[in-house]
């Protein structure tokens, strides 16, 4: 009996042993900082992706969009570059330097530099869009396009693989590419080069030199795509051959009709009234260049989807997908600017065209305008977080009010840093949003203020019951109780509602030194 019963205790010993590992280490997992991956797109319409209600096949998006939550009102500034700024700093763009032109940084520091402080790895890969190096502002890595746009296949002199010049803009060409503390400019890239691929390519290099690293990582992955020029694998365009041939209205609408069916959007947001022509009065010529424009954007927003879902998988491999937070989201609306340069057909290296206005319509789906507006076509952005280990229920559509503004404050909650009152000799101001990690948690959260925007000739001011509205002259105003999507002007009839905004957005304007 003896022999038996000290099996019996050794075991128990064993297991009790177990379960206290166990316990351990789950309580470590849960009170560790996460990893965090911030991934934008540039110029993607609110429609373009499938949880958002779209035809082109986004299947990695989408998973993220059913195990996470999608918000509804995320909001940047409507231009590249000043939705960058606020990213990045947490600031309005104006307050920081950037709210006419992409430049120099000032009163202001990067989130690269607050996370590096708490202890995190930072890696920034992609389109940057301002004249600083974010190597030399608190990341540990910055690899990518220092300026706004370049040839996806090729930003430098023509290689000989090359079937003609690359497109390029003249007047802005060279473009900066930074690799950490090295420039070139031009980058000239190795043949099998695609900005898509390829910033993801080095975004997975630059994790694996830090697998062996128990702290924990940031990584804002900033993606061109699909901005202009439209470039992509035939292999990709092909998917989309006999898809867009029905027009512009036949896409619109089942987008619509999608949106509506998963429940993403509701009453409140009626279908804005259609700017695209009517396909039927195209000649065919225009169909097939209309349509070529559209399979080639698909293709580049699908090719974005497939590179995602390779830093999934390796975050699956890694074992970190759990207690990893993913935010995606876009820093504009769909473009209708025209840009036309080169020759070859559209999707090649010698050719630079861009999406044009019409299908930036059916792109911007439910909402009217685009790109550079401060009307919801301009600035609201599909928003997708994604996080295990704290989101709990996934596919829920969440319809809070939301800014750019609120990214900075989300990654020092979620995080644990501490945001500073200095840097770089020049003192800071206060963060302007509010964390969203109460959202997360499934709780409410509460703005002290209103939202603002600015940019070209376009003013907004954002309340949880108004949204008052300006391109050019005039002050539009719509309730957002019940008129998401801006079609009823309701200026003339409560114009008291639209003076006392209107002195909001004016001392805004001065608080933030906005530049008239």
């Amino acid at each position: 009996m003896k022999p038996i019963f000290g099996k019996v205790l050794y075991n128990f010993r064993i297991l009790l042993a177990g379960i206290l590992l166990m316990t351990t280490g789950c309580s470590q997992n849960q009170n560790s900082a996460p990893n965090i991956v911030l991934i934008l797109a540039d110029d993607l319409g609110y429609s373009d992706i499938g949880a958002y209600g779209s035809e082109i096949e986004t299947p990695h998006l989408d998973r993220l969009a059913d195990n996470g939550i999608r918000f509804t009102q995320m909001h940047n500034t409507s231009k590249c570059f000043p939705s960058r700024a606020v990213l990045l700093t947490g600031q309005y763009a104006q307050r920081v330097g950037m709210g006419e032109t992409p430049g120099h940084l000032n009163s202001a520091v990067m989130f690269g530099e607050v996370l590096s402080n708490a202890g995190y790895t930072t890696i920034f890969v992609g389109k940057h869009h301002g004249t600083d190096n974010p190597y030399e502002w608190g990341f540990d890595h910055y690899w990518g396009l220092r300026d706004g746009a370049a040839n996806y296949f090729n930003p430098g002199e023509q290689r000989q693989s090359d079937h003609g010049p690359p497109a390029q803009k003249e007047n802005y060409y060279p473009r900066t590419f930074l690799f950490d503390d090295s420039l070139a400019a031009p980058f000239t890239p190795p043949e099998d080069y695609y900005g898509t691929d390829t910033w993801t390519d080095w975004a997975l290099e630059l994790l694996g030199r830090y697998e062996n690293n128990s702290n924990p990582f940031l990584l804002y992955l900033s993606y061109q795509a699909p901005h202009d020029p439209l470039q992509a694998f035939e292999e990709d365009i092909k998917k989309y051959e006999g898809v867009y041939e029905i027009g512009f209205d036949s896409i619109a609408s089942a987008r619509y009709e999608r949106q509506l069916d998963m429940g993403l959007i509701d009453e409140r947001y009626p279908r804005s009234e259609p700017t695209y022509q009517q396909w039927k009065t195209l000649d065919d010529s225009t169909k097939a260049d209309q349509v070529r424009r559209m399979q080639v954007y698909a293709a580049m927003i699908d090719r974005m989807d497939q590179n995602i879902g390779r830093l999934l998988e390796y975050l699956e491999e890694q074992g970190e997908l759990d207690n990893t937070l993913i935010m995606f989201l876009s820093d504009n609306g769909a473009s209708a600017e025209v840009v036309e340069i080169g020759e070859g057909e559209i999707g090649s290296v010698t050719r630079w065209a861009s999406l044009k206005e019409d299908w930036a319509n059916v792109a911007n789906t439910p909402f009217r305008l685009y790109k550079n507006y401060s009307h919801e076509g301009g600035t609201a952005t599909p928003f997708i977080v994604h996080w295990p280990d704290v989101i709990f229920e996934g596919g829920q559509v969440n319809h809070s009010l939301l800014h750019f503004i609120d990214i900075m404050p989300t990654l020092v909650d979620v995080s644990g840093a501490t945001y500073p009152a200095k840097y770089k000799g020049e003192d800071l101001y206060p963060m302007e949003g509010i964390s969203l990690l109460p959202l997360l948690k499934g709780d409410s959260v509460a703005r002290n203020d209103a939202l603002y925007y600015e940019w070209n000739v376009g003013r907004a001011v954002h309340t949880e019951d108004w949204k008052l509205v300006q391109w050019g002259d005039e002050w539009e105003l719509y309730d957002r109780r019940t008129d998401l999507t801006e079609i009823k002007n309701l200026a003339a009839d409560h114009q008291d509602t639209v003076a006392i905004l209107q002195a909001r957005w004016e001392a805004w304007s001065k608080r933030v030194k906005v530049v008239e």
